[in-house]
């Protein structure tokens, strides 16, 4: 199964196993527009809003095989206006790993301008094939239209570095809109060199305000997402699953913790 896995990826080059979090993942594995701690790994523009320091770990089993998974941590630093960016990121098994580390600066300008701007290092290794490494570039923004509609835009990587490791040029845009205090809605727009575009939307319903359900859809390939978000004083706890037609379910947990 594992060399299946290795022969799946060099095949079809599947880009950066970069996790966005079980908040994003559960509602379609978007959400640029978006405030969240996981925007460190999203898009970096979204972690202005924070008020206190956030740590968040988050464990991944990748179609349910017990020797792939992702271990993810992100580590959010206000200050005033601004705010710094952490992620350490780990993928794959003995034959086959990708490991990234980045860094972020974001700084909101008024009521509704958020800028940021970050650089990422990730290493591939393959048994048998050798390592690469590379230097990443992202940028990205939020601008706040009105208090209920937000539009966004990241692009990764725009130097087009081709070294085997990182992640291809993306683009992506999304909107958000806030129905009320409870309900959510998030659509994205994504475009990856030598990718499809792809389109994914979700919802976010707080039941109440500890508890939250969350769902979504992508277009290409076509996966379905869900998932839930508890908040108790400064702990929080998340989980999401993805699942896709043909190669199953992916789920994953986080646990954060507000300082």
């Amino acid at each position: 199964m594992k060399y299946f896995l290795i022969l799946f990826i060099l095949s079809f080059k599947i880009y950066g196993q970069k996790n966005p979090g079980p908040r994003f993942v559960s509602m379609g594995s978007g959400g640029i527009a978006m405030q969240d701690v996981w925007a460190v790994q999203q898009n970096p523009a979204g972690i202005t809003g924070m008020k206190r320091p956030v740590l968040a770990l988050a464990f991944q089993r990748h179609l349910l095989d017990p020797d792939l998974s992702t271990q993810s941590a992100v580590f959010v630093i206000p200050h005033r206006r601004s705010a710094f960016g952490l992620s350490l990121e780990r993928y794959g098994f003995d034959a086959y790993k990708e490991q990234q580390a980045g860094i972020s600066y974001a700084m909101g300008f008024g009521h509704s301008l958020r800028l940021a701007i970050g650089v990422r290092y990730s290493q591939l290794s393959i048994v048998q094939y050798g390592s690469s490494n590379s230097f990443d570039v992202e940028a990205g923004f939020q601008f706040r239209i009105t208090e209920k509609f937000t539009v966004a835009s990241h692009l990764a990587n725009p130097g087009g570095m081709r070294s085997g490791a990182g992640t291809p040029v993306r683009l992506s845009f999304g909107v958000l809109y806030t129905f009320t205090d409870r309900l959510v809605m998030i659509t994205d727009v994504r475009k990856s060199f030598d990718y499809a575009l792809d389109v994914m939307t979700g919802l976010e319903y707080k039941i109440v305000d500890w508890f939250s359900l969350r769902g979504g859809v992508s277009a290409n390939p076509f996966k379905q997402y869900a998932g839930f978000g508890l908040e108790y004083r400064k702990v929080s706890i998340e989980g999401a699953v993805s699942s896709h037609i043909t190669l199953g379910y992916t789920p994953q947990i986080s646990l954060g913790y507000e300082f």
